[in-house]
């Protein structure tokens, strides 16, 4: 199948469509290199794709066309996002790159056909939609808390409509605190080998060693996003979480990952953040029954995968 994976440099989607080329599918990823975090690493990641013989395409989803990127297409993996919970970037730029950007493709994808056939859409979007206890399942009313929250569930509202609308087939798919090699580096645990590796201090956000995550291996996402596009008929029109069910503490996973290094850390001991999920806890039963989805990774074997990759 020809597939299209937005934010194809990015941390998720680079994986995605790695495993997907592996798969035996034909890959295009695009991204616009956003400089949320440093753009460098994401060309390093298109670099990879592209010894792979995967070529990524430069494009804004929010401002540029995209008929001509979409070429002989067959599906769409909707991975670009404006991610995480930065007081410093603007509430504006969530807007953009996850509501426009979402609603931008949705109105190409409705129009776009190949060879008369629409074009399928499994759009990525995160528990972060649940607010500071994503606990529940799929029918839990959604109460972000956070910009990247609500504008996810904006796009969520756009994806849906345009679903009911039977403007083209497509599922959501809500991941669960995603961790792995080459992960951004504001994210929890490349700050923390970072700080291990280098004996720095650690940021310690007050409150934040009691929060409880659903921490999900990248390539058990990975692999539930392919039972998604495998099991299209049953998946379509339907929104799935997709994480793992095993819940740790923050502390938890800091004293797991210090043993792992076998290193020490030291504090930075800062004051609690707004709009930072308090819990979660990924209730996978439906993409269990439905998908045959089982996360198999625990947490000790990725944080060892993850300290394996920086080193060298």
């Amino acid at each position: 199948m020809r597939i299209l994976v937005t934010g194809g440099a990015g941390f998720i989607g680079s994986h995605l469509a790695l495993q997907l080329k592996l798969a035996g599918h034909r890959v295009r990823t695009l991204d616009n290199f956003d400089a949320y975090y440093d753009p460098s690493l994401k060309h390093q990641n298109a670099r990879l794709l592209e010894k792979e013989g995967i070529l990524n395409h430069r494009l804004d989803l929010a401002l540029d066309p995209l008929e001509g990127v979409l070429g002989e297409t067959e599906f769409v993996i909707h991975a670009a996002a404006q991610p995480g919970n930065d007081a410093n970037t603007s509430y504006f730029s969530y807007i953009k790159n996850n509501f426009h950007s979402t609603v931008s493709l949705i109105e190409t994808l409705k129009n776009f056909k190949i060879n008369g056939r629409e074009i399928p859409m499994i759009f990525v979007s995160t528990s972060s939609v649940y607010g500071l206890n994503a606990t529940g399942g799929e029918e839990t009313l959604p109460a972000p808390v956070s910009p990247y929250g609500v504008t996810k569930v904006a796009a969520e509202a756009a994806v849906m409509s345009a679903i009911r609308r039977k403007e083209f087939s497509g599922c959501i798919l809500r991941y669960f605190s995603v961790y792995g090699p080459r992960e951004r580096p504001d994210k929890l645990f490349p700050k923390l080998f970072h700080a291990l590796k280098h004996e720095e201090e650690f940021p310690l956000f007050e409150g934040s060693r009691e929060h409880r995550r659903s921490f999900t291996y990248v390539g058990d996402i990975v692999r539930g996003t392919i039972l998604a596009l495998e099991n299209w008929n049953k998946a379509q029109g339907e929104i799935f979480n997709i994480g793992d069910h095993r819940t740790h503490t923050t502390g938890e996973a800091l004293e797991l990952a210090q043993e792992i290094s076998g290193k020490r850390l030291k504090f930075q001991h800062l004051p609690a953040r707004a709009g930072d999920q308090q819990s979660t806890a990924a209730n996978i039963s439906k993409a269990r029954n439905i998908l045959g989805y089982e996360p198999q990774i625990t947490l000790e074997e990725g944080l060892k995968k993850v300290w394996e990759s920086i080193q060298g």
